[in-house]
């Protein structure tokens, strides 16, 4: 969902660092649940929470989570899938396009999932099973 500068309140950052809180958590449960399974399988398994930036309603400020699976053999480190899902996301834009500087006429926009939580978490495990179906 699209926020522009205007809706940026105190709730929304709450609401926001809320999502985000408990995805960090949801990460660090997938991690533990699911390193082994990989390990079993010659992958390295990762489940990671990312933020860029320090302040929520800053461009530039984007927070994820983030799987990736990568090869423990053939050949060692190959990322073999990625899968990212933006959080939150803040950035300038002027017509619609993302922007770096504070040109005349530019707006400060925010993006939140639109997925509710338990869609997120849903989406991950989902992810996560359909990867392990598969022969590598």
């Amino acid at each position: 969902m699209k926020y522009q500068q205007k809706d940026f309140t105190q709730e929304l950052k709450t609401k926001i660092q809320e999502v985000e809180s408990a995805l960090k958590k949801h990460s660090e449960i997938l991690l533990r649940e699911n390193k082994s399974i990989f390990e079993n399988r010659n992958l390295d398994f990762d489940a990671v929470f990312n933020i860029d930036g320090s302040e929520h309603f800053q461009p530039g400020y984007c927070s994820t989570i983030s799987i990736g699976i990568t090869d423990k053999i053939n050949p060692p480190g190959e990322l073999l899938n990625l899968h990212v899902i933006t959080i939150w996301e803040c950035q300038r834009s002027l017509l619609g396009l993302s922007v770096t500087k504070n040109i005349p006429g530019s707006k400060i926009i925010g993006e939140l999932v639109d997925e509710s939580l338990k869609e997120i978490k849903e989406e991950l495990k989902e992810y996560i099973e359909v990867f392990l179906s598969e022969e590598y």
